[in-house]
């Protein structure tokens, strides 16, 4: 509307508030992050009970309460109380979530593989023991009748290579009995990619890493690069012909921890179609904790060194130091901070959340536990996002990528297995 600029004062502000529809009231970030999750509740990429319920109950869940665990505090070394149960993530608005069926990098391939499958095992025994509130969901189609249905979907997903035993066979059975994606290491190498927190040996996959990546793409389950060394980011990208995950990662750009995706890869991802659910991991979002970590770090192995043999000198000095040097924190603004970046390097549809609640020790401030989600939505509101971009970011986006490697997979449904010869 074109306003001349001779309008008398009076005039003039009869005529801007003529191009204001009549009855329109303005949102505030609260009420469109509210109609924004209202419309489409959270699908968390990554959240990690089932490791809680073996670290701490022995995968024995006769007496676990799923609807409240604000008392299990005791029932952990350091007295940590878990993020995650039934009651809070209703209030957190989480409608669909992966659960994390995590085992150590640290054990050998054959335990690895046991102990997923029992993990697996767990985590569906505790989904069919809610059935009015959790529904097993292992496509698209079912998130969504779970979220009608007002259950919370609940998908699995193995957290490292290690886990199918560097075996195309066991990965294809994890599948069938109902694991929806893999991420392809974890804080270690496996035999076939590099992690990013592990010195370098392959240059990023082998060529039976290449291998899974394209199995992977046959059977319809997400390829998760999240752990994964840049330079496996790269490779995976070259081979993959569904689009990939980032199950719990942040913005290398705003805070340069290996474990966060760089900008050559996030500018790759409209071409791939793929989506970074941003973590809530304080140590991945705010920089100013990855620096006092290091120099923590730095810290501890000068007085272990200058106390070999005392320990309890060494931590008493640690000690000292940390009062002196009190941690930074990591804020929902930080975490904003990230989901802006994707937004501005790789778009609005490249972004979800992946909170790793319960594989973490707190959230950020706000974000403690998994109540936090409409914290964060108010804040992206406040910053600009409109509905239908938080709604995208919440569960639509990550919808898009199952739907998208279905299709592949369905494209795929007359190619045989690839095969691979069992050693002698």
């Amino acid at each position: 509307m074109r306003i001349p600029s001779s309008l008398p004062l009076c005039a003039l502000i009869l005529a801007l508030a003529g191009a204001i529809p009549t009855g329109a009231v303005a949102q505030t970030p609260e009420q469109v992050a509210e109609a924004a999750l209202d419309a489409a509740p959270v699908f968390d990429g990554h959240n990690d009970v089932p490791i809680q319920l073996r670290s701490r109950w022995r995968n024995m869940i006769g007496d676990f309460d799923f609807v409240d665990t604000t008392d299990t505090g005791s029932d952990h070394a350091d007295g940590r109380t878990m993020h995650t149960d039934l009651t809070r993530l209703r209030e957190g608005k989480v409608g669909a979530q992966f659960w994390s069926v995590y085992v150590s990098a640290a054990m050998d391939e054959p335990e690895a593989v046991q102990a997923t499958i029992e993990q697996i095992d767990v985590t569906r025994r505790l989904i069919d023991r809610y059935p009015d509130r959790l529904a097993l969901a292992l496509t698209a189609e079912d998130v969504e009748r779970a979220v009608k249905e007002g259950k919370i979907a609940s998908l699995m997903g193995m957290e490292g290579g290690h886990s199918i035993g560097s075996s195309l066979a066991v990965l294809r059975q994890m599948h069938a009995i109902g694991a929806r994606y893999l991420t392809l290491t974890h804080s270690r190498n496996t035999p076939w990619a590099d992690s990013a927190t592990d010195d370098p040996e392959h240059d990023g996959l082998t060529d039976f890493g290449r291998q899974v990546v394209r199995e992977m793409n046959r059977l319809g389950m997400l390829v998760d690069l999240s752990h994964v060394s840049e330079a496996t980011m790269a490779d995976t990208l070259d081979v993959a012909v569904a689009p990939v995950i980032f199950s719990h990662s942040g913005a290398q750009a705003v805070n340069g921890h290996s474990r966060n995706v760089p900008d050559t890869i996030l500018r790759r991802l409209p071409e791939n179609g793929g989506v970074v659910m941003v973590v809530g991991l304080p140590g991945y979002l705010s920089e100013d904790m990855r620096q006092w970590n290091a120099r923590r770090q730095a810290e501890k192995a000068r007085l272990q060194s200058l106390w070999q043999g005392r320990p309890d000198m060494a931590a008493s000095a640690l000690g000292e130091w940390d009062a002196a040097n009190p941690a930074p924190s990591a804020t929902i603004a930080d975490m904003a901070d990230h989901i802006d970046h994707v937004r501005d390097v790789a778009g609005i549809d490249y972004i979800g959340i992946g909170g790793d609640y319960d594989g973490m020790p707190t959230g950020p401030v706000g974000m403690e536990d998994v109540t936090g989600y409409p914290a964060l939505f108010v804040e992206l509101a406040r910053r600009g996002y409109s509905q239908a971009d938080l709604e995208k970011i919440a569960m639509g986006n990550v919808l898009r990528v199952m739907r998208a490697a279905e299709a592949v997979a369905a494209q795929q449904a007359n190619m045989p297995p690839i095969e691979t010869p069992v050693p002698e």
